[in-house]
C-alpha cells in the first residue's frame, strides 16, 4: 500500500494553492467564528455554542448552520445540542434560542436564564435535528445520537401534527407570514410592532424553506435508522421525505424558482407579487436536495440574471424585490434593510455551494472572490449589507446588536469553499464515506494541496491534487474511506483511464451542464496514488 506523506503535516487544517484568496479563506473565517463562541453556564453545567451576530443568545437556528464550519476545529461540539435537547417541550417543541445575558440595554439588566420560543417559526425543529447530526458527524460517537434519536424524532412528529405547523390539505409545513424563515409576520397593520405570535388573525402560508428543511431533516432520520440496522423505521422517513419533496414542488415551484409564500390565507399587500419575491431559500433548497437537477439551474440562473440587471453590490438578497416599507411593523425595515431586500453572506454562500455541484464553476468561484476581496479589504464581515455594500449597524437594525464578525453568513462562505471548490464532503461520519470533488481547474489552479478533518476527534484527510497536460494526479490521505471521486476535468477533455495504485478502476464521463468529470469509486486505507488519464 502507497504511504502518502505531505510535506508539511504540522498545520491540521490547510488549503495550499499559493494564491491568498484560497489559501487564507479558511484562517480568515475561522478567526471570526472564533469571535463568536460564548460559554454559558446553566444549572451548574458548561454549555459551549456560538451566537448570533445581532444579539449575545446561541440560537439554533444560526448554530446549526455554523456548526458546518465550527465543526473542522471546535472540540465541544455537544453541549450546546444537548442542552436544547434537555429543555424540549414534551410535545416535541424546541426553543429557538437561550442566554444568560441581557439582551435590551439598558431596560434589560438581569442576568437571568431565559429561554425563547418565538411562535411563528416552523424551521426550529429541523434545525435541531440538523445539529444533531453534524456534531455526531465529527465525533462519530454513535452512543450519543442513540441516546438523541427519540428526541430528535419526537421534534420533527411535532412538526408533523401540530396545528400551528402542519397543513393537512397541501401536506406541508406552514407558518404565519413571514419574510423567508425570519421571525416576525405581516399583521395588515394590526399589530403595532413587530408580530412574533400567532393568533386569530394570522395569515397562513407554505415557505418553502422550511419544508426543504424538513426533507433533510427526515432524510438524516433515515440515515441514521439505516446505520443503525432499523431498515423498517428507516424506511418510513425516507417515504415521508419523498412525499414532502413531492408536495413541495408541487405547490411551491412557480417555473423559475420558488415562490417565496402560497397563501392559505387570502390576503392582498398592494404592490407586491409573491411569485416574482427570490427569498434567501432557494439555495439552501438546492443544497438541501429538494430541487431537481434543470430547477436548480433556473435558480441559479436567476440569481444571475438579477445581478446582471440590478445595481446591487451582490446578487445575495434576502428577498428580492422588497416589501413596501415598513409594513412589518418597524419603519428601519425599508426596502434593503436587513431581511427585507439586504444582502447576506449567508445567501451567497449557500449560492457558490449550489454553483459549484450543478455546472456553474466559474460563477461558484467569483462568488468566493468577490467575498474575500470584501473581507480582506476591511477585516469584517457582517450579517447583511445594504444593495450599496454600507454594512448593517444597530441603528440600522431591528435587533440590538450588529457585530462585524457574522459567524453566520461567514460559516455558509466556508461551506461553500470546502465542499464546493475544495470538494471534501463528509457523506456519513469520520469521512468514512466521503466525497472527493476538487474543482480547482474552475479557478485557474492546477496545483493545490489540502487537509481537512475533526480536531475533536483528530480525523484527518486530505489531498495533492496536480493537472500536468495530458493527466491528472490525486494523491489521497485518509485513515479508513469509502470515496466517491467526482472530478471536473479541464474544457473539452474526457478521462481515457484511471489508475488507483497503478491499478485500472472502472470509471464514467460525466456532463454537469458545460462541465465535464470523471466519476470512479475507491477505497482508501491509509493512503493512494490515483491517475486520470486524459
Amino acid at each position: 500500500m502507497i504511504n502518502v506523506i505531505f510535506a508539511d503535516m504540522s498545520e491540521k487544517i490547510f488549503v495550499k494553492t499559493g494564491r491568498a484568496e484560497f489559501d487564507s479563506f479558511y484562517p480568515r473565517i475561522k478567526s471570526f467564528l472564533g469571535k463568536n463562541s460564548l460559554d454559558i453556564v446553566i444549572d451548574g453545567k458548561k454549555i459551549r455554542g456560538y451566537r448570533t451576530p445581532d444579539t449575545k443568545s446561541i440560537w439554533i437556528r444560526d448554530y446549526s448552520d455554523m456548526l458546518r464550519g465550527i465543526k473542522y476545529f471546535e472540540h465541544d461540539l455537544k453541549s450546546t445540542v444537548e442542552h436544547f435537547a434537555d429543555t424540549q417541550a414534551d410535545n416535541g417543541r424546541i426553543f429557538d434560542y437561550f442566554t444568560t445575558f441581557p439582551e435590551k440595554l439598558p431596560s434589560e439588566r438581569e442576568n437571568w436564564t431565559k429561554y425563547i420560543r418565538v411562535p411563528v417559526e416552523a424551521d426550529v425543529e429541523f434545525r435541531f435535528v440538523k445539529a444533531a447530526f453534524l456534531a455526531w458527524q465529527a465525533t462519530g460517537d454513535d452512543k450519543w445520537i442513540q441516546m438523541l434519536l427519540p428526541k430528535m424524532e419526537k421534534a420533527l412528529n411535532y412538526v408533523l401534527s401540530h396545528p400551528w405547523r402542519w397543513d393537512d390539505k397541501t401536506k406541508l409545513v406552514k407558518r404565519a407570514y413571514t419574510i423567508d424563515t425570519w421571525d416576525f409576520a405581516y399583521t395588515a397593520g394590526a399589530h403595532e410592532w413587530l408580530q412574533f405570535q400567532i393568533t386569530e388573525d394570522t395569515f397562513w402560508g407554505i415557505m418553502h424553506g422550511d419544508n426543504s428543511g424538513y426533507y433533510e431533516a427526515f432524510r438524516i432520520l433515515s440515515l441514521l435508522y439505516d446505520y443503525f440496522l432499523n431498515k423498517k423505521f428507516a424506511g418510513i422517513w425516507q417515504k415521508r421525505a419523498k412525499s414532502l419533496r413531492t408536495n413541495m414542488n408541487r405547490t411551491c415551484w412557480n417555473g423559475k424558482f420558488y415562490t417565496h409564500f402560497v397563501k392559505l390565507t387570502p390576503v392582498e399587500i398592494p404592490g407586491v407579487d409573491e411569485s416574482a419575491q427570490l427569498s434567501l431559500s432557494n439555495p439552501m433548497d438546492i443544497n438541501r436536495g429538494t430541487a431537481s437537477h434543470e430547477m436548480a439551474v433556473s435558480i441559479i440562473q436567476e440569481y444571475i440574471n438579477r445581478r446582471s440587471r440590478t445595481e446591487t453590490f451582490a446578487e445575495w438578497f434576502s428577498i428580492n424585490p422588497p416589501f413596501p416599507d415598513g409594513i412589518f411593523g418597524d419603519d428601519r425595515l425599508k426596502g434593503g434593510a436587513y431581511v427585507n431586500g439586504g444582502i447576506l453572506p449567508l445567501v451567497g454562500g449557500e449560492l457558490a455551494r449550489a454553483a459549484f455541484n450543478f455546472g456553474f464553476e466559474e460563477y461558484g468561484v467569483d462568488i468566493l472572490k468577490r467575498y474575500y476581496n470584501m473581507i480582506s479589504t476591511t477585516g469584517e464581515t457582517y450579517l447583511w449589507y445594504f444593495p450599496d455594500g454600507k454594512p448593517s449597524s444597530i441603528e440600522t437594525s431591528t435587533s440590538p446588536e450588529a457585530t462585524p464578525t457574522d459567524g453566520w453568513g461567514s460559516s455558509a462562505m466556508l461551506y461553500g469553499f470546502l465542499e464546493g471548490l475544495v470538494g471534501v464532503e463528509d457523506r456519513l461520519k469520520l469521512f468514512k464515506k466521503a466525497r472527493i470533488s476538487p474543482r480547482w481547474l474552475a479557478a485557474g489552479i492546477n496545483r493545490a494541496e489540502v487537509q481537512l478533518g475533526y480536531k475533536n476527534s483528530d480525523i484527518f484527510v486530505g489531498y495533492l491534487f496536480e493537472y500536468k497536460g495530458d493527466n491528472i494526479v490525486l494523491e489521497i490521505h485518509a485513515p479508513q474511506s469509502d470515496m466517491v471521486f467526482h472530478v471536473l476535468l479541464p474544457e473539452r477533455s474526457t478521462a481515457k483511464a484511471v489508475r488507483v495504485n497503478e491499478k485500472n478502476v472502472e470509471y464514467k464521463n460525466s456532463q454537469i451542464e458545460k462541465s465535464g468529470y470523471v466519476d470512479f469509486k475507491a477505497k482508501i486505507r491509509r493512503g493512494a496514488v490515483i491517475n486520470i488519464q486524459l
